[in-house]
């Protein structure tokens, strides 16, 4: 279950706490991702592309003022299901563009820039703001990184923590519900401060990895993990290398080339999206250990395989979850081997 105490937040917050709630003052103006955006009210109908985003409001309490959701990894948690049960599913993957204003939001808030954004796959900004629909893109995806280049976008800078605390705060701000962001932001920075210190536990100056999200086709080089991106803040937060060098978020690297790295641990994605055969966290496991080259790689030998959902390897409350289950495995092997 991811980070029960997250999940439960709303829950635990009192009557009290609500009423002591420092309440935002309309209209509200914030600037994002190079667009100012101008709320007279919280937003009562809102539609999400991206689950980091959908998530980040079922987290606080906010399921209620959903109408739509959209472009899904992993399905929901059973902690968000009564609140994601009454939001419509627009597509599992990416909505039209008259899917999403059918819906008549008064806000979109967006996960990544690919999908609204100068070549969104959805449509771009401008055509919603034309519509008087402010778009809200999470700070994680459009700050020091360019969307223009690589398949998902190249880090110009390394991933910062920081933006999705961003996140949240805007999106408690743009709600009226600044408490609860707080809270939630609190609850996240002792979850990631408690996998820090399970992984001090460990030696691992030589230790190195490698993250496969996907592949296009099993037997062609694999979609992995860039080294400015989430994955690699989540390996090197825990102080471990990623034997990848790319400055794109998921660039695509021989297995030849991985294997001569041989990192020490393998952490593959598991996700209920099926766009890819490689989506099928066992297919993947298959693969590993009956390829010639994968096969004997020392991360397949010794098992040092970590299983991840995809949403704990993008900037997302899983994140979060993420780095907690890498500390606790990294924590149970024997790297005598």
């Amino acid at each position: 279950m991811l980070l029960p105490h997250v999940a439960t937040l709303i829950a635990g917050l009192t009557l009290s706490a609500f009423a002591q709630a420092t309440p935002t003052h309309y209209p509200l103006t914030i600037e994002n991702c190079g667009s100012t955006l101008t709320f007279a009210h919280a937003p009562t109908r809102t539609v999400t592309i991206g689950q980091a985003g959908t998530e980040m409001l079922y987290a606080m309490g906010l399921g209620d003022k959903m109408v739509g959701t959209s472009l899904w990894f992993n399905n929901v948690l059973d902690t968000y299901k009564v609140q994601n049960d009454k939001v419509a599913r627009l597509a599992d993957n990416e909505p039209s563009f008259e899917a999403v204003i059918g819906k008549r939001p008064e806000l979109v808030a967006v996960e990544l820039e690919w999908m609204v954004g100068p070549q969104g796959a959805v449509g771009t900004r401008e055509q919603f703001h034309e519509l008087k629909i402010p778009t809200y893109l999470l700070p994680s995806d459009c700050e020091a990184k360019d969307n223009l280049v690589g398949a998902d976008g190249t880090r110009l800078e390394p991933f910062r923590i920081d933006s999705i605390y961003k996140s949240v705060s805007q999106l408690a701000e743009i709600f009226d519900v600044r408490d609860r962001g707080e809270q939630l932001n609190a609850e996240l920075k002792a979850s990631l401060a408690k996998s820090i210190a399970t992984a001090r536990n460990k030696d691992l100056k030589d230790a190195s990895a490698l993250v496969w999200f996907s592949s296009a086709q099993m037997d062609i080089e694999p979609f992995v993990a860039g080294h400015k991106g989430v994955p690699d803040f989540m390996l090197s937060t825990l102080g471990v290398r990623n034997v990848v060098q790319s400055d794109e978020e998921w660039p695509t690297v021989g297995w030849e080339t991985i294997a001569k790295a041989n990192p020490t641990f393998l952490v593959i994605a598991r996700m209920d999206r099926r766009r890819f055969p490689a989506d099928d966290y066992e297919k993947k496991l298959a693969f590993l250990r009956s390829d010639p080259v994968t096969r004997n790689m020392e991360a397949v030998k010794h098992n040092r395989i970590i299983i991840l959902d995809a949403m704990a390897m993008q900037a997302s409350l899983r994140m979060f979850d993420g780095v907690e289950q890498l500390a606790s495995a990294i924590d149970g092997y024997d790297l005598s081997k």
